[in-house]
């Protein structure tokens, strides 16, 4: 099947690289245009690279290369005004919005201060309240919202014990989880479903990175990739180090779409089995 999101337009945060380009391709091949969002640049708090303006523009020639069209902003998702900014424009070009994907996120874990405990929360949870205030006017009965959460950020022990940049991480991830439940009680009335993903590890740029190998095997001067692979599997009920992004961007294709249409508040784990039904957590199952 091909052509589910013909005739609608798609707002994604964090779309210059790993699971938001991935995203913003997955839907432009079922017929969506896109409204990508991003801010190239650096946070100082967070110990490894983040996406450049040449990652967007990558972004942008993937989806042009399937014919979709597609209108990238630079706007910081901590700050409202930016992202309003961002999809009125997208708006104004593309016509509606019916889909949105509060994807942005970093991880500043082993950074323990108060200004990273700070920094993680606004990008990961003021962000997404931020996405979908902007968002909000502009949708019609019957849009689909989908929130990005986290599988470490629902068990008790992680994230949580990687300095005050983990714990954010972990709190707030946490609270998205919360509050796709709750908003999903919100939009109910005009039909408009709220549904969070929870991606256990994923091969992006938060995970595909030098600190992360030094985090998962501090035990080698210079780990590469492959180093912390067999430290990912042994955590892994399944056996499998990480996801793909493009995996991740079959469940918010899902949400996205019509097959969804009566499906809202559901909180969808792909954790390689790490989870089972109930999170330590305690968030919604």
């Amino acid at each position: 099947m091909s052509g589910r999101l013909t005739g609608k337009v798609a707002l994604i945060t964090g779309a210059a690289r790993g699971q938001g380009r991935t995203h913003a391709v997955r839907l432009a091949r079922e017929g969506a245009d896109i409204i990508a969002v991003d801010l190239p640049g650096a946070i100082d708090t967070v110990p490894y690279p983040l996406a450049t303006k040449d990652d967007l523009e990558e972004t942008v020639r993937q989806v042009e290369a399937l014919g979709r069209r597609i209108v990238t902003h630079p706007a910081d998702v901590r700050v409202l005004a930016d992202l309003r900014a961002a999809v009125d424009a997208g708006v104004t070009e593309l016509g509606r919005l019916d889909i949105v994907v509060a994807n942005a996120g970093i991880l500043t874990m082993g950074t323990d201060t108060a200004k990273a405990f700070l920094d993680v929360v606004n990008v990961n949870l003021v962000g997404v309240l931020n996405t979908v205030t902007a968002a909000e006017p502009h949708l019609p009965d019957g849009s689909s919202i989908v929130l990005t959460g986290s599988t470490a950020a629902l068990l008790v022990g992680t994230v949580d014990r990687g300095g005050a940049g983990g714990l954010g991480y972990a709190h707030a991830k946490r609270q998205v989880a919360r509050l796709g439940h709750d908003l999903s009680r919100v939009f109910a009335s005009r039909r408009i479903r709220v549904n969070v993903v929870h991606p256990t590890n994923v091969r992006s740029g938060m995970m595909d990175n030098d600190f992360m190998y030094h985090a998962f095997r501090p035990d080698l001067p210079e780990p590469a990739r492959e180093d912390m692979i067999p430290a990912l599997v042994d955590k892994s009920p399944m056996g499998v180090p990480w996801l793909e992004p493009s995996e991740i961007s079959e469940a918010v294709l899902y949400f996205a779409c019509d097959e969804s249409r009566w499906v809202t508040g559901q909180q969808l784990k792909l954790d390689g089995g790490q989870l089972g039904p109930v999170s330590d957590a305690g968030v919604p199952a």
